[in-house]
């Protein structure tokens, strides 16, 4: 199996913040993440990052927002979409 490209969406605003996403289903897990996705979510302007969701190799799930970065607890790929979304929105107000 190869990986397989599940969502890819990038949406411009109005007062120059863009969101961002890109998420795969890989053929075997990333270390240290026990499931089999790979993913990027971004919002904010270019070159600062508002909310951000990722998985990287040796770092694991995680989130940022504003300036601070914690674990984050992958359960689905609909689940991480609607976090990233409602912390975009309580970013945005």
């Amino acid at each position: 199996m190869k990986a397989v490209l599940l969502r890819r969406h990038r949406q411009e605003f109005e007062d120059g913040t863009i969101i961002d996403i890109v998420l795969w289903r890989l053929p075997k897990h990333v270390p240290p993440c026990g499931h089999r996705y790979k993913y990027r979510l971004f919002y904010g302007r270019a070159g600062t990052r508002i909310v951000g969701y990722d998985n990287e190799r040796g770092k694991g799930d995680h989130r940022h927002l504003g300036g601070r970065e914690e674990p984050y607890r992958f359960e689905s790929p609909e689940r991480l979409i609607d976090d990233f979304f409602a912390d975009v929105e309580r970013s945005r107000k």
